[in-house]
């Protein structure tokens, strides 16, 4: 029974992945020891796999795409879609969008981007977050975000923007020790030559006032080069793709980088509140 109620809990991707695994073991004729013997695994973890109670890591993926997949590819390709299963459900969709992004252009007013976050931050801000969450859910999701980070590397290599408030860089999210790591990992990222990372000042505009006082946004330019705005307010994902709509996100978002600090002032910045903590 707790098998079969694990399997109902599972996500769709998962328990499609567990049951073509556990169909194609059996045509093979091998018990999940064998199997799970071919690719390094134990018995019981192919079991708690094929019924659902854990889903399948890449690793293991790849390894019944070798013992199993036939040359089809199939548990290659169902790497994404489990992985899409860790996120929250009103991330997905714009999270698949996100993987084959030609440019992907990110505001952020409370946080540092789930992008350019790091293990430590993730975990802090997912886990503090209300209402609380199991530490295996926790452990999920903060896998599921580092594992985005894939973007940075992928090919066609996309272009990354990130403008975020200076509010961002001195808010303490876990520890000072932990927002130190964070800061040194913004600066380590504007290295990468299709990374872009600018920062709001809090002193911005004649009387303090500024064009991104409507809350953090993300633009996203897809392979057919369709232009998107994504939103995430109170857990809701919103996904905008009115031309008219998007046009004016847009124009906000480029008035904002106008009255951000450059890429250069913006990493003194950086690495100025890095030593301070």
């Amino acid at each position: 029974m707790a098998r079969a109620e694990n399997k109902k809990a599972a996500p769709t991707a998962t328990r499609l992945a567990a049951d073509i695994a556990r169909i194609l073991r059996q045509h093979a004729k091998l018990t999940q020891e064998n199997l799970g013997k071919k690719i390094g695994y134990t018995g019981s973890a192919i079991s708690a796999m094929e019924t659902g109670a854990q889903p399948p890591s890449e690793e293991m993926l790849l390894g019944l795409e070798e013992v199993l997949g036939q040359g089809l590819g199939i548990f290659r390709e169902a790497v994404k879609y489990i992985q899409l299963d860790r996120y929250p459900r009103q991330f997905a969709d714009f999270a698949l969008i996100e993987m084959t992004a030609l440019t992907l252009c990110s505001y952020q007013t409370m946080v540092v981007d789930g992008l350019f976050q790091t293990v430590d931050y993730a975990e802090a801000l997912i886990g503090g977050g209300y209402p609380p969450l199991p530490d295996p859910r926790v452990r999920g999701l903060v896998e599921a975000r580092i594992g985005r980070k894939t973007l940075f590397s992928r090919e066609p290599i996309p272009l990354i923007e990130l403008i975020l408030e200076e509010s961002v860089l001195r808010r303490v999210i876990g520890s000072p020790a932990i927002m130190r790591d964070q800061l040194e990992f913004l600066i380590q990222c504007t290295h990468e030559r299709n990374v872009t990372i600018q920062v709001l000042p809090l002193d911005r505009g004649k009387r303090g006032e500024h064009a991104g006082v409507r809350g953090p946004m993300k633009l996203v330019e897809t392979p057919e080069h369709q232009h998107l705005v994504y939103l995430e307010p109170q857990d809701e994902g919103l996904l905008i793709s009115d031309p008219a709509k998007v046009s004016t996100y847009m124009q906000r978002y480029a008035k904002i980088r106008a009255q951000a600090l450059g890429p250069d002032e913006s990493m003194g910045l950086i690495e100025q509140l890095a030593g301070e903590r």
